[in-house]
């Protein structure tokens, strides 16, 4: 990105945007680095781009905490899930674990659901 670097934020692309949001972010050394839906106002090519980013500080051993609804990427990238609905907190585990052997009626029915065509 450093060819936007004299580029004002409101003339960057969505998928620029969040990762200039995600270098401010790292910039600060934090020690858990949060995500709130970072890819929900992106296009589709976009996304990719982002969850790269986010895939490459999860290899860096970087501890995030990410709110999403990317499913796919989240039990791919995650080592731990947290899942939650109405604000409750449903079953937590490894990704693994959450898919194959759901506890909670509710996640099986979800997961069921994301599963089939």
């Amino acid at each position: 990105m450093g060819d936007k670097r004299d580029v004002y934020p409101n003339r960057l692309s969505g998928g620029h945007q969040q990762r200039a949001a995600i270098a401010s972010t790292l910039a600060l050394n934090p020690h858990v680095t949060p995500f709130d839906e970072p890819t929900s106002t992106l296009d589709p090519e976009l996304i990719g781009e982002v969850l790269g980013v986010i895939r490459s500080l999860a290899e860096e051993g970087m501890t995030m905490l990410a709110v999403t609804h990317e499913l796919g990427f989240t039990l791919d990238a995650a080592d731990r899930i947290i899942c939650m609905d109405a604000r409750s907190l449903v079953e937590q585990g490894r990704p693994k674990d959450l898919t194959h052997a759901p506890q909670d009626k509710g996640l099986q029915r979800f997961l069921g659901a994301m599963s089939t065509p």
